[in-house]
């Protein structure tokens, strides 16, 4: 399996109608060019008849790899199962509804070989849907594109081509799929690119998500920056913070403590002196107290989690070939 050029990965739900039209146009497109291929389809949970076409499309054509959820498990999971079934050098994820054009497979699996890039995301620059699902596009990709520092214009375009290396170094859940480029770039993949593709009309049924996904999917951006950017460090987090809560704390039981000193000092009769715990900042200052030095046991319990299991490293060493001195 080591010889494939190239795994289409294609995640599927209710999609009876569109996968044979898909899987004829892929192979139509590919077949005269000189590459191997294989194309892995993903049944995510449907409830008509998708699977039955995928497994007639198996016998019909060769290498295909069909793979069957029992229930709706999300897109992120059906393209994890689809890139671990995956063997080619590089992996092609697309939509099944149609949208996506078959016919950019090849140009983008020329832009990614040719030019080195580590993957290459399409951007739908026309798009082909109403405006209630533009708009809110736009806002998302703006506020990504500010957040992780990659200047794609399309984190959602189900369109994007990967090296094998960026597809092995990930693990999706959720709706940490629009995040691979950023998961990657984190990984040290960080020469991503961008290619313009054209967008068709949807042709049958009617879109999978709504409003909600972009909810779930500004959740997900904080978690995946939260993950990547502490999962091997989570003390300069929690830490951080615990320390924070603590010197304030700290600060304010000083000031208690200076008030009731200097009042003495100055004979202020002890009756007249309020009561340490009768203050409002007192309690202030012992929840910060209290926060801060569980913030900082917390980061150091995953401190010693992390330590615990570092036999697994997390880093990959790129293989180097011989180095010529100029």
């Amino acid at each position: 399996m080591g010889n494939i050029d190239l795994s289409i990965v294609i995640p599927s739900f209710d999609e009876e109608e569109s996968l044979p039209i898909l899987v004829k146009s892929i192979y139509n497109n590919l077949q005269n060019q000189n590459i191997i291929f294989e194309v892995i389809i993903v049944d995510d949970g449907s409830a008509d008849n998708t699977w039955y076409e995928i497994v007639c499309l198996e016998k019909k054509y060769s290498n295909i790899t069909p793979i069957k959820f029992i229930k709706n498990y999300g897109k992120s999971d059906a393209l994890d199962a689809g890139f671990k079934a995956s063997y080619g050098n590089y992996v092609l994820t697309m939509d099944a509804d149609l949208q996506d054009d078959p016919e950019e497979i090849y140009k983008l699996y020329k832009v990614i070989s040719k030019e080195g890039f580590d993957l290459v995301s399409g951007w739908k620059k026309k798009r082909n849907d109403p405006l209630s699902k533009t708009i809110p596009s736009k806002f998302f990709n703006m506020v990504t594109r500010i957040f992780s520092g990659i200047k794609l214009n399309d984190f959602n375009c189900g369109i994007k081509i990967y090296k094998r290396g960026v597809i092995d170094s990930i693990n999706l859940y959720g709706e940490m799929h629009r995040y691979i480029p950023l998961i990657a770039k984190w990984n040290g993949y960080k020469n991503i690119g961008e290619k313009e593709v054209n967008h068709n009309k949807r042709k049958f049924g009617k879109t999978k998500f709504g409003m909600e996904r972009y909810i779930r999917g500004f959740l997900d951006l904080l978690s995946v920056s939260f993950v990547y950017r502490f999962k091997k460090r989570p003390m300069h987090f929690f830490g951080t913070f615990g320390v924070l809560f603590f010197i304030i704390g700290f600060i304010s039981v000083g000031l208690i403590v200076y008030e009731k000193i200097n009042k003495i000092s100055e004979n202020v009769p002890l009756d007249l002196i309020r009561p340490v715990t009768d203050q409002p900042l007192f309690y202030i200052a012992l929840v910060s107290i209290i926060i801060g030095v569980q913030l900082f046991l917390v980061g150091f319990l995953s401190e010693l989690v992390i330590q615990i299991n570092s036999d697994r490293k997390g880093y990959k060493i790129e293989e180097t070939g011989d180095v010529k001195k100029s």
